[in-house]
């Protein structure tokens, strides 16, 4: 738990300067200063990032390429051969066991008057199967004596090196030990069997063997996962009961009616969904709630439902989207759905300009505009609602934080309805929108024609090419999609200007091919995205940014040029933008990847359209930053928890948090002082609330 400014009210020891450590003078000071450490509670906190392994191993066991220590005796004379005058390589023979093995060493010739024959040595190195060679970086003359299996890796830099650290942390913890507080309650330590604060700090930066290391590492996953989700709790509760929320008492008949009269039947987890929605509506608490569906999974449906009823309870409603042709769909769509019902909906885009737009913002005030759908253009200053109840965003994360509050703020805490077509894994999804309620859309309509993936080679793109002209003479279109806009000589990867032109020689006088890219001004995109959608364009060349939003029910083919470069998730959504009609649709990955995890990839793609198996795959294989791209992430960061190999324990802390933050007896019982304080220092709450 986060204890510095407790212990700094209380003036604890833990906060003398490094200096007053033994050995630590100014220049070592202001070296550990660099990073970032410049008290012992510090140096304490400041936690290894990996473990040398220094247990014998016996050769047999041992993989190719892996890190070993070994014992053996020296069996031939050190034979030192230089290369230039600071390059050198020594090898000699050494018998390990029933092995005998070569030892290379580069780079440090003075040990050829260190290293006899008939010695007993230890040493460290990279274990060269095939060659029978161990490649080593250590040598320990003498037998093996480490104190421990395990020597902790700590990120350093500057003057301190490894071993002085290691001296500095063990000061530290034999002066200042007695003054580690612990800050997690007794009834966790118990029911969970973890180590104390103090015996945790011990193990983790000086580990007996490796079951202590794991101890040590556990506890502190548990604590900061705890702390994390306290924060995420106490802001859900205290947002919910503290934000006066509307409570909207929309008609029920009038909404079974609405219902009742869509042309198509709500699958099982669409209705699950809506009751979920509206259930928020109607508690007097303000909604906050994320729904998530994979593409085509009906989320725009139930948008409908719930702003339908929300306008059925007197109030207005508003969806903001990321493009102006995705405005321009989603207008279209539900202008279809409520015009029957009497509801006026309207479309606000930076397009509708002069008169036109002066007109809509009127109606829009006057209470005369039930729904409006549209972009950023909604969160301009002079755009007013009479009474707005209900905001939805789509594809929330393309839009920052402000920009949501403010289309937020232009009613009187309306409820917030936020959409998602990327599948987020269960264990992100609880870390980053752990103060939301989530709903997930986990089912497709019936009748909906799975997409066929296909994985190729890119010297098949002839037979490629020759099945996308097969479709586009039915009179269908397709996607083809590269990583880059222009030539990279870094990396040899297809790139949208390239290819349109190859396409555009190939199609010539058959087929229109298009190009589109982050590039080209917004209006251009606009244009050509129209032109694709109009069926002017049948090849639209296009680098990710088809990524999010348009529905082209005619395109059934999209080819991925370079498809390893991409993550599992970013695939899927590109693949979504086919398959939105009747006819069968395909996507063909062009890729050679060169790794074993590459070659995984394509063949997972290939074997699922479940875009949720998918982002569980992509997080196992990837990693968290890499799933949302680490600038727009919002992931916090922890020094010892892992998301994705810790999930069990975060689930389990989540639920700890939820049941503590809910319980009386967090707020007065003397033993959750710490995480109280924790709560208040982190800025979740105020002194306020907290009486």
């Amino acid at each position: 738990m986060d204890q510095q400014s407790e212990l700094k009210i209380n003036n604890s020891p833990l906060f003398q300067q490094t200096s007053s450590l033994k050995g630590v003078g100014k220049e070592t000071a202001a070296s550990l200063k660099e990073l970032g450490i410049e008290t012992v509670y510090d140096l304490l906190y400041y936690f290894p990032y990996r473990y040398e392994d220094y247990r014998l191993k016996d050769l047999a066991e041992t993989a190719h390429d892996e890190r070993v220590t070994v014992e053996g005796k020296v069996h031939s004379v050190p034979s030192l051969m230089f290369y230039s005058k600071k390059k050198s390589r020594l090898t000699f023979k050494l018998l390990v066991g029933r092995y005998l093995v070569s030892v290379v060493f580069f780079n440090q010739p003075y040990l050829k008057n260190k290293v006899n024959i008939n010695d007993t040595v230890t040493l460290t190195g990279k274990w060269d199967k095939n060659r029978q060679t161990i490649t080593a970086q250590q040598l320990d003359l003498g037998p093996h004596q480490k104190q421990g299996d395990f020597e902790a890796v700590y990120s350093l830099k500057g003057i301190v090196s490894p071993k002085l650290f290691r001296k500095y942390v063990g000061l530290a913890l034999s002066q200042y030990g007695e003054w580690i507080e612990e800050t997690l309650p007794v009834q966790f330590l118990q029911q969970y069997k973890l180590l104390t604060c103090r015996d945790a700090l011990r193990a983790l930066h000086f580990p007996a063997n490796g079951e202590e290391m794991k101890q040590a590492r556990r506890r502190f996953v548990y604590e900061e996962f705890l702390a994390f989700q306290l924060k995420m709790q106490a802001l859900r509760k205290f947002e919910r009961e503290h934000s006066q929320g509307i409570k909207q008492n929309y008609d029920v008949n009038q909404l079974k009616v609405f219902i009742d009269s869509l042309p198509f039947t709500m699958t099982n987890a669409q209705k699950r969904v809506i009751n979920d929605i509206c259930s928020d509506l109607k508690s007097p608490y303000r909604m906050n709630r994320l729904l998530q569906g994979d593409v085509g999974s009906g989320k725009t449906a139930v948008a409908a439902v719930a702003l339908y009823a929300s306008v059925t309870a007197g109030y207005q409603g508003a969806l903001m989207v990321p493009t102006e042709i995705l405005a321009e769909q989603h207008a279209d769509s539900l202008s279809e759905m409520f015009e029957p019902m009497g509801l006026s909906l309207a479309l606000l885009t930076s397009s509708v300009k002069g008169k036109r737009r002066k007109e809509l913002l009127s109606r829009l005030e006057a209470g005369e505009i039930d729904v409006v759908v549209g972009t950023h253009a909604l969160i301009q200053e002079e755009v007013h609602f009479r009474n707005l109840g209900l905001v939805i965003t789509d594809e929330q994360h393309r839009f920052g934080v402000n920009q949501r509050k403010v289309l937020r703020e232009k009613g009187e805490n309306p409820d917030v309805l936020f959409m998602t077509a990327t599948p987020i894994p269960r264990t992100l999804a609880i870390t980053v929108f752990g103060e939301m309620d989530v709903s997930v859309i986990d089912e497709m309509p019936a009748g909906r024609k799975a997409i066929e993936t296909y994985w190729a080679r890119e010297e098949m793109l002839q037979r490629v090419l020759g099945f996308m002209e097969k479709e586009l003479v039915k009179g269908r279109q397709t996607y083809v999609i590269c990583p880059l806009i222009e030539e990279s000589e870094k990396m040899d990867l297809q790139n949208a200007l390239d290819v349109h032109s190859q396409l555009v020689h190939y199609f010539h006088g058959r087929f229109e091919v298009g190009l589109m890219h982050g590039r080209l001004p917004t209006e251009e995109k606009d244009q050509v995205m129209k032109a694709f959608s109009d069926n002017n364009i049948q090849v639209l060349v296009s680098t990710t940014v088809v990524e999010v939003g348009v529905n082209v029910p005619n395109a059934t083919m999209m080819v991925i040029y370079d498809a390893e470069r991409f993550g599992l998730s970013q695939l899927h959504q590109l693949r979504g933008r086919v398959g939105r009609g009747s006819e069968q649709s395909y996507c063909i990955l062009l890729a050679n990847p060169k790794t074993e995890v590459g070659q995984e990839r394509m063949k997972i793609m290939t074997e699922t359209n479940d875009g949720f198996v998918l982002s569980e795959k992509d997080l196992e294989l990837r990693g968290p930053g890499d799933f949302f791209g680490k600038k727009q992430s919002g992931l916090p960061e922890f020094k010892v928890a892992d998301m994705v190999h810790d999930y069990r324990t975060l689930e389990v802390a989540r639920e700890d948090a939820k049941r503590l933050i809910e319980s009386e007896e967090f707020w007065r019982k003397e033993e959750f002082s710490i995480l109280r304080k924790s709560l208040q220092q982190s800025g979740v709450l105020s002194g306020e609330k907290l009486d």
